[in-house]
């Protein structure tokens, strides 16, 4: 029993302690008393103690079944709330400690029903956060790929520069100022009838596959492919540095990889060859060209005829840069002028520059109109 629960007539062992008084002690107690006291004849005292006796037994037992009835009535009460059945507090008025377990119980219950609650929230939270979890998933892998097709046109330090634009705003048409590199190799016709179909597609992957690096590196985008021409755009995408200056120091660098590349080549009996570039800066219109059924997001402009015709007089390994590439560039470069130029299509003449490499001090020499670069 718990320390400090009293038992009284209303308490289950209250209840058994008088129903076993009346059944076992009152009638024997009592017919003692009389018999002692010769207050009755031996023939009353069976009587009385039979009467007694019985009427000991019914009311004990009349006690007991009332404390049976409320522990059924407590199982009851507890099937039901245990099965969702009822909904109130048990309610046992008379037995102490059957309303003590009652109360126990009712205590149990609503923390029950608390935890039931909280964890239909965490149910309900954990759903939103499977939710979002998938939804972050899915957004994830949209956007790897979106990198892994962005990645063929423009280098990896570009990629995350593009997928923070807002949506659409790299496919939208627009005119703007960029930097346009045209690269043809020299004499690509009479290499390639000298060789196999098979030795002139891996030469020009071997050879792209270094120019796209080089352009990459220095923020530049890949325009297209265009038989053994590459075309290449740099400012179409905020980045480091000054596009023509990007524009110029990718150019030096794919001449210079070039010679390296005709070295290796030259050394396991391939055929060797060189490329012509031609830079321009200015305006030109960026977007989607082409039909309903194929589209190329592509630079349209004099700005990009002009860069065609200036890689068009490039000889191997000569770099020509437009004007407006010279006079917006920043780096130390080493130029020789060419004067005014005249140009297919065009009416006035073009004045551009040959680009001799890296100033004098920098990280090459000039050596006439070839570069011999220091690092490459």
């Amino acid at each position: 029993m718990k320390p400090g629960f009293r038992s009284t007539y209303n308490s289950f062992s209250g209840k058994i302690l008088v129903a076993l008084g009346l059944m076992a002690l009152l009638p024997y107690l009592l017919v003692i008393y009389l018999f002692f006291h010769e207050r009755i004849t031996p023939s009353e005292t069976v009587y009385l103690f039979s009467f007694l006796a019985l009427f000991s037994i019914f009311t004990g037992f009349a006690l007991l079944r009332r404390s049976a009835g409320q522990i059924e009535l407590l199982c009851e009460e507890i099937r039901s709330a245990t099965s969702g059945d009822k909904k109130e507090p048990l309610q046992i008025p008379d037995d102490s400690e059957l309303a003590e377990i009652a109360r126990h119980f009712n205590v149990m219950t609503r923390k029950l029903d608390d935890m039931n609650r909280k964890n239909q929230e965490q149910a309900t939270q954990l759903m939103v956060y499977a939710r979002d979890l998938s939804l972050s998933y899915q957004r994830s892998k949209r956007e790897e790929e979106l990198r892994n097709r962005i990645s063929r046109y423009v280098g990896n330090n570009l990629v995350e520069k593009l997928i923070d634009l807002k949506d659409g705003v790299f496919l939208e048409t627009e005119r703007n100022t960029v930097t346009v590199l045209f690269a043809d190799i020299r004499s690509f016709t009479a290499i390639a009838e000298r060789m196999a179909a098979e030795e002139v597609v891996s030469m020009l992957n071997e050879y792209f596959s270094i120019m796209v690096d080089i352009i990459f590196k220095n923020n530049g985008l890949l325009d297209k492919f265009v038989g053994d021409q590459l075309i290449a755009v740099f400012g179409l995408v905020e980045a480091e540095g000054n596009h023509p200056d990007n524009a110029i120091r990718a150019a030096l660098e794919m001449t210079a990889a070039t010679q390296k590349l005709g070295q290796a080549r030259q050394a396991r009996g391939l055929e060797v060859f060189e490329a012509g570039i031609g830079i321009n800066t200015g305006a030109a219109i960026i977007g989607n060209i082409g039909s309903e059924n194929r589209m190329d997001y592509t630079v349209i402009g004099d700005c990009v005829n002009i860069a065609a015709r200036l890689e068009q007089m490039a000889k191997g390994g000569e770099i020509i840069v437009g004007e407006m590439t010279y006079l917006r560039h920043t780096g130390n470069f080493h130029f020789d002028s060419r004067g005014e130029v005249y140009v297919k299509n065009k009416l006035e003449p073009v004045i551009c520059y040959n680009v001799l490499g890296y100033a004098k001090g920098n990280v090459a020499e000039v050596h006439g109109n070839r570069t011999h670069p220091g690092r490459f």
